[in-house]
């Protein structure tokens, strides 16, 4: 019996891939060798004309539960990798791992944590590292998504400007929720296994180096708890304001886009009987408010901390412009993609050894900070172009904690 192929548009139909044998035996002209890191089971990439697709093989049950997980992850914009396609009845037997292969879109630029962990600038990312990974469990908890299975290498990671980009990969013991709700012990429980598993994870690390446990970094999903709880917090509590400080509700809306989150809803609830004390309560989106906001303007496309900077070379152009009515502002935007942007991003794109030039840019721009910090003022692009060239191109200073 044939296998059975769910393939959504505008992707290859992957008829020309042997299906019946196992992935670990596949050897075919368009198969690629890229990092990955560890998972229980076969992973393979393979290249079309439409792009790389990422191969996972694995029991019905699992493959289905996974594809349907990352498909509600997509529509609500969820922090995971695209699904493509599904495929079924590979071998007679559905519990085993021939018996059908999950098919996702390859996330470009993109890195395993034992990249991360065991690269010398750890000691620099560690911050970035934690605060990523918390953040993509809020992200997903605020979604109604229990995870189940939430570890290091279940993730995979990408520079994002000054900070770093955690996308969900594996998705096949999540559960999401209706309506959006996840209670609070099931966000707990997840966390416990986060813990349990990223504890595991660094040990395994620090065993292949032939470094003691006591001094390997068992306590980094202890770090990732608290700053998880921290912002959970901060997203999710809903003050109390007095009737004539309503200003606040403004404030509170700009503090959370200030983080990227995106505000859906906003509901006021009288807390007495003469209306006095509302009770503000808001419903928060993905983190993909500068993402947004700069594609609206510009028609660029950038990961949430990279649109954040981008945003700010974009204002910085649009002041010195002189502009100030919204029309002007508008037309300064696209005169800083066609004469800022584009030229600068094609002039990176030219230099060896640049794989994302966007995340170069970024990296310049926040050259270009620091050296107007150093000399009191704004030294401009071009001086910051020839410096960062004649130092090696570095990468933005980062703090260590």
């Amino acid at each position: 019996m044939p296998p059975e192929l769910t393939i959504r548009a505008g992707h290859p139909d992957f008829l020309d891939l042997p299906w019946d044998v196992s992935l670990a035996e596949w050897e075919i002209e368009n198969i690629l060798d890229l990092p990955k890191g560890i998972s229980r089971h076969e992973v393979r990439f393979v290249q079309y004309p439409e792009g790389i697709y990422a191969i996972k093989e694995l029991p019905t049950r699992a493959a289905r539960q996974d594809y349907t997980v990352l498909r509600a992850l997509e529509f609500f914009g969820g922090p995971a990798v695209r699904p493509v396609g599904l495929v079924e009845k590979r071998n007679h037997d559905r519990h085993s791992e021939l018996s059908a292969a999950l098919i996702t879109a390859y996330e470009p630029f993109s890195f395993s944590y034992r990249e991360l962990v065991q690269g010398p600038g750890f000691g620099a990312r560690r911050k970035q590292m934690l605060d990523a990974f918390a953040g993509l469990l809020v992200e997903l908890h605020l979604a109604g998504v229990f995870w189940g299975d939430c570890s290091l290498s279940n993730v995979l990671y990408r520079f994002d400007a000054e900070a770093i980009e955690t996308v969900m990969v594996d998705a096949e013991t999540a559960v999401v929720f209706e309506e959006g709700q996840i209670s609070r012990g099931r966000r707990e429980e997840d966390i416990e296994i986060m813990i349990v598993n990223v504890a595991g994870g660094m040990a395994d690390i620090a065993a292949s180096h032939g470094i003691s446990l006591d001094d390997a970094d068992l306590t980094l999903g202890e770090d990732i708890a608290d700053r998880y709880h921290g912002l959970w917090t901060e997203l999710t509590t809903e003050p109390t304001i007095p009737l004539d400080e309503r200003y606040q509700i403004g404030n509170r809306i700009a503090r959370l886009n200030d983080l990227g989150f995106n505000v859906e809803e906003v509901d006021l609830v009288p807390q007495d009987e003469g209306g006095s004390r509302l009770k503000l309560k808001l419903r928060v989106g993905g983190r993909t408010f500068h993402v947004n906001r700069l594609k609206e303007l510009t028609g660029i496309e950038a990961l949430e901390h990279q649109a954040k900077q981008l945003l700010a070379d974009l204002y910085y152009f649009q002041a010195n412009q002189g502009v100030t009515s919204p029309t002007g502002k508008n037309v300064a935007a696209i005169q800083w993609r066609v004469s800022v942007f584009e030229p600068m991003v094609e002039r990176l794109r030219n230099l060896p050894g640049v794989v994302d030039p966007v995340q170069a840019y970024c990296d310049l721009l926040l050259h270009r900070y620091m050296m107007s910090e150093g000399f009191g003022h704004d030294v401009g692009i071009e001086a910051a172009w020839n410096d960062w060239l004649q130092r090696g191109r570095p990468g933005y200073p980062l703090a260590t904690e």
